[in-house]
């Protein structure tokens, strides 16, 4: 088969989130189970200027967008054996970040048409276009209004990823004609509650949908998660999947990872120590002996930075250091960093994100909180795992699918299931029981070290659902009588 995925972001060449790390990992994983797939993305200023130079320019060509006639340069590099397509338009995607703009309407917009007109340019005719949350989410309009007759483009199917339903790509109706160029007789297919819902959109005309994992997909039929669009979610139903991300384990890898003070594995512990022991000293947190709780995360309300602040104070007094990377709402910046200065020597609060640093407090603390109101998936659990650090996390979407409670059993984790401070503080002080047994914890860690959540499973699945649209279309092809 051959899959084209597109997406707003992928590693190695640029990163905001999640998102990344899915798109630079999972075509590796099906490439590696011989399927073809490549990927495509916006060529951002933000990539440097080493993965430019070894990109090859494939052509040009113009393309349109309602009234406009835009410019369009594809540019072509193999990165970890696959390969990777670039959209160029320096008035769209040069500028310094991904996202955040007044016309990121027409940006994507843009980019979604370039990649189907890419399509007769390039010598790859895709069986799936793999399209991935609100950026992309015209791709399959696109094709349904005006490529679907042609004959290169008929066989075409698309899956549509749900990563975030909080983002759905809403704007006003002034753009219908004027940037997107939908003609009058299909405006139904974007409007969604008084809005233009470039989301709602993608439901409606993808072949299949997906989400991140199983548990979410399931959240998603109920109106406390799924911000305005469960009765689609639910009218969708039969062709709506969740599989559960993975993570790549060669970029996430104790034993030989560069970017951690020492390395380690379950049969050679001794380094997970030292990289606590150099955690704290770079941070400037005293006493190894005390457990070290890790934080990396955005911190917004939905990641439950509202349960962290009504009960911060009883964690470091239950005995926890902590240390906590990342950025977000002014009102938590700041909290944190009175919590800092409240606890100097106990609580580290960086307020940036730097990948080495995250990888560093994922190996040297001894439990990670994950503490969300909703998590599609979540990586941050399963790479804490990979480093051997325990998860504190709240049972809902894909934390509910890789967190297994082992106050209960066999397990890899903590778990409170109702969103609230006291339940957390109670998942918190359970992990405390058995971190001060000593033996029964290090056998947990060792158990952690095991955990697999490569993306082996998770590309077989989707696999499946290739197969399953390109043996769909074969069978609805009425056969000729003789």
């Amino acid at each position: 088969m051959k899959i084209l995925y597109a997406v707003s972001e992928a590693r190695p060449f640029t990163a905001s989130g999640g998102l990344s790390d899915v798109a630079g990992s999972l075509p590796k994983a099906l490439k590696a189970r011989r399927q073809a797939c490549r990927i495509v993305t916006p060529l951002y200023e933000s990539v440097n200027k080493e993965m430019k130079a070894k990109m090859k320019f494939i052509g040009n060509f113009m393309v349109k967008l309602s009234w406009r006639k835009q410019y369009c340069g594809i540019f072509e590099v193999n990165e970890g054996g696959v390969i990777y397509y670039f959209i160029d338009n320096e008035y769209y995607f040069k500028r310094p970040n991904l996202y955040g703009y007044h016309d990121d309407c027409e940006r994507f917009a843009f980019f979604s048409m370039a990649i189907l007109e890419m399509l007769t340019y390039i010598n790859f005719t895709p069986d799936i276009i793999h399209c991935n949350d609100w950026q992309t989410a015209l791709v399959p309009v696109y094709l349904e209004l005006f490529y679907k007759k042609r004959d290169e483009y008929k066989n075409i199917k698309t899956v549509f990823t749900i990563h975030n339903i909080q983002y759905q790509g809403i704007f006003g109706y002034d753009i219908i004609e004027d940037v997107l160029g939908i003609p009058n007789n299909a405006v139904g297919m974007l409007e969604y509650d008084s809005n233009v819902n470039l989301m709602k959109a993608a439901l409606d005309n993808a072949d299949k949908i997906t989400t991140v994992s199983p548990t979410y997909a399931n959240e998603l039929e109920d109106p406390w998660y799924a911000h305005g669009l469960d009765n689609l979610i639910l009218q969708h139903s039969e062709k709506m999947i969740g599989i559960l991300n993975g993570i790549d384990y060669k970029m996430y890898n104790p034993e030989n990872d560069s970017d951690i003070y020492a390395s380690f594995s379950a049969q050679k512990l001794q380094g997970k120590t030292e990289n606590k022991i150099k955690l704290l000293s770079e941070l400037g947190i005293d006493s190894i002996n005390r457990p070290l709780l890790g934080i990396v995360s955005r911190f917004v309300s939905h990641k439950g930075f509202d349960l962290i602040r009504f009960v911060f104070d009883e964690m470091v007094q239950a005995g926890f250091n902590v240390a906590i990377l990342g950025s977000g709402d002014s009102e938590y910046e700041e909290f944190l960093e009175e919590m800092q200065n409240r606890y100097s020597g106990r609580v580290s609060v960086t307020i940036d994100f730097i990948p080495a640093l995250a990888k560093k407090i994922y190996a040297g603390s001894d439990m990670f909180l994950m503490p969300s109101r909703s998590e599609p998936c979540g990586l941050a659990q399963m790479i804490s795992l990979r480093y051997g650090t325990v998860p504190i996390v709240r049972e809902t979407g894909g934390l509910k699918d890789s967190i297994k409670d082992c106050s209960f059993g066999n397990g890899n984790g903590f778990i409170f299931s109702e969103y609230n401070a006291s339940e957390m503080m109670s998942a918190i002080y359970r992990a405390l029981e058995l971190y001060n047994k000593k033996d029964l914890w290090e056998k947990l860690v060792k158990y952690c070290l095991h955990q697999d959540f490569r993306w082996t499973k998770s590309a077989a699945e989707y696999i499946k659902i290739y197969q399953q649209l390109i043996e769909e279309y074969s069978l609805s092809i009425p056969c000729k009588s003789e």
